[in-house]
């Protein structure tokens, strides 16, 4: 075989082909030379003739090879499945009407060593779709299209971002003190340093920094890491948008969150009116809006509320089949009871507003209610898409709250944040009233791409590493 080339001029990509020619009537040829590269789908040798579907990344197009004109056609009449090569040759519409390109010359630019067998017709094991994604992209045209759709999700949202004047900043994966959210962390060693680091888990305390240091709209996009379980809504690394905006609360929040879906979901899905997963779902604005113990209440019948006593929340979550633990106050226990109980009846969309206090550390006290924090969770088709709230201002609350989760830490909650000194001092500067707000971006494609599982929005999600 001839030396691989660096490099292969293409002058046109397969899928626009169609759409330039689609007047060329059956039996004639053009004179537009043109040059299309990518990967051979199927090959049919017939005698001196020799057909190929060649795909690329906007579709594909049937090459057409001749004894008389392809230069090297045994070699071409031979090729395999998988292999990639570039061809050139004259625009034409054979006589069956197939568009094609009548090579005149060809190039192979990488050989399939590998047989990809049976896979061109779709793989369906997970498992083997999941490891070999690169397989799985050619051999199922959806895979591809969920992956284009995250990509066209994320440029959406940045262009939305900064037509509203936010900055878009990056800050660090490596921290030193856990924080930032409530969840198991990842844990790694600086040599240099002798000092062990977490991978972020949120990248929420350096963004309130930044807008203590003037930045009063300011995101990020980035992964966040979660040590826990795999599970159709889960995987331990995963994709956040965050932002924050100064001199706003979290009922501006609320509008932001449903006016940015219902936008994402109109420009990519063509209305706000969608199914999922076989069930309507209208994301029109505005959404209902609901506090987490009015939830409680609709789905047991009975008010339930922060204020409801210790008691007969304990005795109510154990009748859900839940495991209440003595340690647990009111709030952690209604949080609890939702859980068993309303959220899996939501399918929304609707924000669950007003937490209780003793489960959100970084929120600031409701203004009516000191035992709640002003947060929300939008929830839709049955899930959370991410976490907002007016942010906790006050340096001596915080405080407070820090060194409660620390105290819980000790005791053996392995979920609980650490006290974060240099956090603390920032607040101490001076944070203006802001709101903060946390989206999943996996959970968002999902939404968008009608998939019921997280792996299959993520390229190459985390798998139990194969025995070899």
């Amino acid at each position: 075989m001839a030396a691989v080339p660096y490099r292969f001029e293409r002058t046109t990509e397969a899928g626009s082909l169609a759409e330039r020619f689609a007047a060329l009537p059956a039996g004639e040829e053009t004179t537009d030379e043109v040059a299309v590269a990518g990967r051979v789908m199927l090959t049919r040798p017939q005698g001196r003739l020799a057909f190929a579907t060649l795909r690329d990344s906007s579709g594909q197009i049937q090459l057409f090879a001749t004894e008389k004109v392809t230069p090297a056609f045994d070699v071409f009449s031979k090729l395999s499945q998988g292999d990639w090569i570039g061809a050139g040759g004259v625009v034409m519409r054979t006589r069956k009407g197939e568009l094609s390109v009548q090579v005149r010359h060809w190039e192979m630019l990488a050989e399939a060593r590998r047989s990809f067998g049976d896979k061109w017709h779709g793989v369906t094991d997970t498992e083997t779709r999941l490891r070999q994604r690169e397989v799985d992209l050619w051999a199922n045209e959806r895979a591809g299209e969920i992956l284009r759709m995250r990509s066209a999700v994320v440029s959406s949202l940045r262009r939305r971002l900064e037509a509203l004047g936010f900055v878009e900043v990056e800050t660090p994966m490596l921290h030193a003190v856990l924080g930032g959210a409530t969840a198991k962390p990842f844990v790694t060693h600086h040599n240099a340093l002798d000092t062990d680091f977490y991978l972020r888990i949120a990248p929420e305390l350096f963004l309130k920094r930044l807008v203590v240091g003037g930045f009063e709209k300011v995101f990020e996009i980035g992964r966040v890491f979660r040590n826990e379980g795999l599970s159709p809504r889960h995987n331990p690394e995963f994709t956040m948008l965050e932002l924050y905006q100064a001199y706003a609360d979290y009922t501006d929040l609320l509008v932001f969150v449903e006016q940015l879906v219902a936008g994402l979901a109109t420009e990519l899905r063509g209305g706000t009116h969608l199914e999922y997963q076989g069930r309507p779902l209208d994301l029109t604005p505005p959404w209902r809006r609901a506090t987490m113990a009015e939830l409680v209440t609709e789905a047991t019948g009975e008010e339930a509320s922060v204020h409801t006593p210790v008691a007969e929340l304990t005795r109510r979550l154990a009748a859900a089949g839940g495991e209440p633990d003595p340690a647990w106050g009111p709030g952690k226990l209604l949080l609890e009871l939702y859980e068993k109980t309303a959220e899996p009846q939501l399918w929304g969309p609707v924000f669950v507003t007003d937490f209780p206090a003793e489960v959100s550390p970084l929120a600031r006290r409701h203004r009516h209610d000191p035992d709640l924090v002003e947060r929300f969770e939008p929830v839709v088709a049955g899930r959370e898409l991410g976490n907002a709230f007016s942010e906790l201002v006050d340096p001596d609350d915080q405080r407070q709250r820090f060194e409660a989760q620390a105290a819980a830490r000790a005791a053996g909650d392995d979920e609980a944040m650490a006290v974060d000194e240099d956090y603390l001092r920032a607040l101490e500067l001076g944070l203006p009233p802001t709101a903060g707000l946390g989206i999943g971006i996996d959970r968002l494609v999902m939404l968008l791409a009608d998939v019921a599982n997280i792996r299959e929005v993520i390229a190459f999600p985390t798998l139990r590493p194969e025995r070899r």
